[in-house]
């Protein structure tokens, strides 16, 4: 079975594939079955499936709470 990810607003994550602009972490806006994010490097913001985007994280960045 696999591990849940515990992903909280304000968490910083790094992805597997950089975003166009060249940069790959992320700043999580919103929860749900899609996940806001907003590119450190450009600002853009996406929203990507729950399930994708667990398996994507390479490592936090930065915690909500730290």
């Amino acid at each position: 079975m696999a591990e849940i990810v515990r992903i909280m607003e304000g968490d910083v994550l790094a992805l597997k594939k950089p975003h166009p602009c060249g940069a790959n972490e992320w700043e999580v806006l919103g929860l749900g079955v899609e996940v806001k994010l907003r590119c450190s490097g450009c600002e853009h913001i996406v929203r990507v499936p729950r399930a994708r985007l667990e398996r994507r994280i390479t490592r936090f960045v930065r915690r909500a709470g730290e």
